[in-house]
């Protein structure tokens, strides 16, 4: 049995939480009986060399070698991490934890998604129980970040449970893939998915790429379970505080570059699986569409340009 364990980088965004980071991550593995290939991937694209000396500093102090890639540019989430998966398909890993940098892991917490994953066949996925880690006040809290992707009509993809107060509500419910901060793959399942040899689709760059995969997950009846018993704390920095009004604040705070990404992926979801979708949904994404449109009219004009982008992708689709 062999894990990988991957991460990427991004500039001067990851380079505060690495120390901690590395240190929960050292020690979330040593319980492990199993081989153990870590893996980073740099997306800075920079000469910010922050993330790298970071990296190598750990090497220098532990057995365990981090093999660190410099991809000279951001990539994207989805290429870079399909990067990553190939390299721990081309180094015979059975396994493939993805994880973002800015966490810290519970030390039972890998063990617990391994043994669960190689203890039953059916599961394609697994992901921890995800807390609110306040990074600036250096708090750990149990107000609950992720306990994976659930799916409303509409194709609403949403992390479940987020900005709650966890007090077990969630313990046993269905989701249908883990949230892209932290997830467990049975890499076998990952190529069963794999559409033009990528496991996340690279047209999405960044953000909502889990959200795909999940549906991909869902489509061919692989399943994911949520570990509540594993647990690990994410810093998210413009996470839902759970009602419409700080939702609304919390996406103004967020980069116009963010906010364009994720309002181009949300319609290329749409555009993928609306006939995939019942009668119902596909009423839904119509009406969400209409809303989209107007809501960029009158009240964000900047993500109006990206209807020219939305326009290129109809054109690369399958």
């Amino acid at each position: 049995m062999k894990l990988a364990v991957a991460f990427l980088c991004y500039q001067n965004s990851s380079s505060p939480y690495l120390t901690e980071f590395l240190a929960s991550l050292k020690k979330a593995l040593e319980p492990l009986n199993t081989e153990i290939l870590i893996l980073a991937g740099d997306n800075s694209g920079s000469d910010d060399r922050s993330n790298e000396d970071y990296i190598l500093a750990y090497n220098r102090q532990h057995a365990e070698q981090i093999r660190y890639f410099d991809f000279k540019t951001n990539l994207g989430f989805a290429k870079a991490y399909n990067f990553l998966i190939n390299t721990a398909r081309a180094n015979k890993a059975e396994y493939f934890l993805m994880l973002n940098p800015d966490m810290l892991l519970d030390s039972e917490a890998i063990k617990k998604m391994l043994l669960a994953l190689d203890g039953d066949s059916s599961l394609a996925a697994v992901c921890p129980k995800t807390y609110r880690w306040d990074f600036r006040n250096k708090q750990l809290t149990k107000i609950i970040d992720s306990c994976g992707l659930q799916l409303k009509p509409g194709l609403r993809f949403y992390d479940l449970g987020q900005g709650e107060l966890d007090y077990g509500q969630y313990d046993r419910a269905d989701i249908i893939g883990p949230s892209g901060a932290v997830g467990m793959f049975r890499l076998s399942d990952l190529e069963k998915i794999s559409v033009r040899g990528e496991f996340y689709d690279e047209r999405f760059f960044m953000y909502k790429e889990d959200c795909d995969l999940a549906y991909r997950l869902k489509l061919n009846h692989l399943s994911t379970r949520l570990l509540s018993s594993a647990f690990c704390y994410h810093d998210r920095s413009a996470a839902k505080q759970g009602n419409l009004w700080q939702t609304c604040l919390n996406w103004r705070k967020r980069s116009k570059s963010t906010r364009s990404w994720s309002f181009v992926n949300q319609h290329l979801l749409f555009l993928k699986y609306i006939l995939l979708e019942s009668y119902y949904s596909r009423f839904l994404i119509v009406l969400r569409v209409i809303f989209y449109a107007f809501f960029s009219l009158f009240l964000a004009q900047f993500l109006l340009k990206d209807y020219t982008r939305i326009n290129r992708l109809i054109n690369r689709l399958d």
